[in-house]
């Protein structure tokens, strides 16, 4: 079987808006990059040909690596110049003639970036071509990162701020001029002491405990929905959506219970939930947890848990609302009735709940060693991840929330 591997890590501009997602491959039969010919032109045909792309991007552009090989043979140009940007890799030497390709692919229109620029005089001749400077924040020091930027963001150029995990590290960017910004800080919570959680994300965070609750009581869900109409409307929308395919016509809560069974039904009002809760965050963190839920809820089938799958999709759910509610994750599920292996796992204990949220975080990251090394403690499910991850993407894609 042929493997097929990709990753997706969003790219945000300066008001924290979805701009692109760079999407990070591994092909072979190995679980590790095996340096090869036409490695890069190989993984721009399988983005093609293996990957929907539309589906992997959205709205959104692809920033996609190549590499010299890859420049030379001119894989690019198989890439819709309005949907990617192409980042020049870092070990590219930036010959005469190299220079007289990427002039070409600039004229056909494609936007190009450098990739882990540090600031090297040798790329000077590349530079008046390039549109994008990605500067990854934990290969260079604070002065490097500033100096860079004062010296290339007003020359037309963006600056791109990678590998940001913390909130502290994005507002250095900002301070510095860098203009977007890549990395999982918005996963991140941003801690305040004794501040109150909000009035609409406490009611949430009820509702999240009634559905967990067993046994499950769908009057005080009921309850709990009508103190917020709008989480009222926005959960039928999404069960009267064509997606569902259900029936009949949902009009109330016992409607819901009754066509979709109460499994079905805590997860939708779930999702509702947590959707209500990060309104004020960036979109991403949205699909970054409806993608969690749906890929761990899918991996279950493979492990041979499929009963513990409705656990397992709270698990992927919950994972992001330390950074909703700027709150230790433990903190806040020492309020809700969620299952033993899902609070061990999300509080950082070992079991197998633990193994497949690792599986999921080094996926993420395109991790590929770690994903091999957690995916080992599940019966050897390597091969499922691929498809799991783009199931669950598309479907987190297909929501209207």
């Amino acid at each position: 079987m042929y493997e097929k591997f990709i990753a997706r890590q969003p790219i945000f501009d300066d008001k924290l808006k979805l701009f692109a997602y760079e999407l990070l491959f591994r092909a072979g039969s190995q679980n590790f990059f095996q340096p090869r010919k036409e490695a890069s032109s190989s993984v721009i045909v399988d983005s093609l040909m293996l990957f929907d792309l539309p589906t992997l991007i959205g709205n959104a552009k692809a920033f996609i690596n190549l590499d010299e090989s890859s420049l030379r043979r001119g894989a690019a140009r198989l890439l819709p110049p309005d949907r990617v940007i192409i980042e020049i890799l870092e070990n590219v030497a930036p010959t005469d003639e190299v220079v007289a390709m990427c002039q070409d692919l600039c004229k056909a229109g494609y936007i190009l970036a450098l990739d882990d620029f540090i600031g090297h005089n040798k790329w000077d001749v590349l530079i008046p071509l390039i549109k994008f400077l990605k500067v990854d924040f934990r290969a260079a020091d604070s002065d490097a990162r500033r100096e860079i930027a004062q010296r290339f963001r007003g020359r037309g150029i963006q600056m791109l701020a990678e590998k940001v995990e913390t909130q502290t590290d994005l507002q250095e960017a900002r301070s510095m001029g860098y203009s977007f910004f890549q990395g999982f800080f918005f996963c991140k919570p941003s801690m305040v002491a004794a501040r109150e959680i909000p009035g609409n994300k406490l009611n949430c965070l009820r509702i999240l405990e009634a559905v967990a609750a067993s046994p499950f009581s769908h009057d005080a869900v009921e309850e709990l929905l009508k103190n917020d109409p709008s989480l009222v409307y926005k959960l039928l929308r999404y069960l009267n959506s064509p997606l569902l395919g259900l029936r009949g016509e949902v009009r109330s809560i016992r409607d819901a219970v009754t066509l979709l069974g109460e499994n079905e039904f805590r997860r939708w009002v779930s999702i509702v939930a947590i959707v209500a809760m990060a309104a004020d965050k960036p979109p991403e963190l949205i699909r970054t947890a409806l993608t969690r839920g749906f890929f761990c809820e899918a991996i279950s089938h493979p492990i041979g848990i499929p009963e513990q799958s409705s656990d397992l999709f709270l698990m992927g759910l919950l994972s992001v609302t330390d950074a909703i509610l700027d709150r230790p994750i433990s903190e806040i599920l020492s309020n809700l009735p969620v299952s033993a292996e899902v609070r061990t796992a999300l509080c950082g204990g070992a079991n197998r709940f633990r193994d497949i949220y690792d599986t999921l975080l080094a996926y993420e990251r395109a991790d590929w060693e770690a994903v091999s090394s957690a995916a080992s403690r599940l019966a050897q499910i390597e091969n499922c991840i691929p498809d799991c991850y783009q199931l669950a993407a598309t479907r987190a894609a297909s929501l209207p929330f």
